[in-house]
């Protein structure tokens, strides 16, 4: 009876190459540099094990000499986009402002590599993850939070900015930008609300400025992270966590 294969493990914790065989003829990195280029210029769908292996000039067969899956290059994708990161902003700031600043380099990653939203996050964490990681732990420094109630204001932090972003690259490939699509649906919720059946909402949309709806994307952005934030790192939730509040 033949042996089942052993697991081969994360791509992360395994080397890139053997150090048995020949030298590779590529790299994980060039590699990831041509599907990065391929999905940047038409999608992720086109990020086919055939088409990387077409635009590194190899056959799909010897790919996987490199990589063990797709599933594999499409790791390798998402963390060579988040090295992007520059982290200019994060020096010494209040907790808030540093996070803001992740928050304003994590929505431009996105919108300059929109595939980003079609790749799982439940997945193990490469170099450039695990360096974001530790860049927003360091931006919560002091804050009144245990370590795992850290990384879980993380998690809520980086989920906060990919639906941001997500809502944001749906209105532009809809040929939409925050003032339109927020003028169709003020003038759609106030021909909802004038039957009197939703007194709350006619309230909130009576007190709404006429100016909020020129505001742009940017600012939408701001005021959103700032609430988003303010709730995050409010004292009272080490109280909460502690069965305390």
């Amino acid at each position: 009876m033949a042996k089942d294969n052993p697991p081969r493990g994360s791509i992360w914790t395994r080397p890139e190459r053997s150090a048995r065989g020949p030298a590779p003829e590529h790299s994980r990195a060039e590699i990831t540099a041509a599907a990065v280029a391929l999905a940047d210029a038409a999608g992720l769908g086109t990020v086919t094990m055939r088409s990387v292996a077409a635009a590194i000039g190899t056959g799909p067969a010897s790919l996987y000499r490199y990589v063990a899956t797709r599933a594999e290059l499409l790791e390798l994708m998402a963390d060579q986009a988040r090295g992007e990161l520059a982290y200019d902003e994060t020096g010494s700031a209040e907790p808030a402002i540093r996070l803001l600043a992740l928050a304003r380099e994590g929505r431009a990653l996105y919108l300059r590599h929109p595939w980003l939203l079609d790749i799982p996050t439940a997945t193990i964490p490469g170099p450039n993850a695990i360096a974001f990681i530790e860049h927003s732990l360091a931006a919560l420094t002091g804050v009144d939070l245990s370590g795992p109630a850290k990384l879980e204001t993380i998690g809520l932090f980086s989920g906060a900015v990919r639906l941001l972003a997500q809502t944001e690259i749906e209105q532009r490939q809809a040929g939409q930008n925050a003032a339109q699509w927020q003028g169709e649906l003020t003038a759609y919720l106030s021909q909802i609300v004038s039957s009197g059946q939703h007194p709350h909402l006619a309230a909130v949309l009576a007190d709404t400025p006429s100016a909020d709806l020129a505001r742009q994307q940017d600012d939408l952005f701001e005021r959103a992270m700032a609430r988003i934030l303010a709730g995050l790192l409010v004292a009272l939730a080490r109280r909460i966590e502690d069965g305390a509040g």
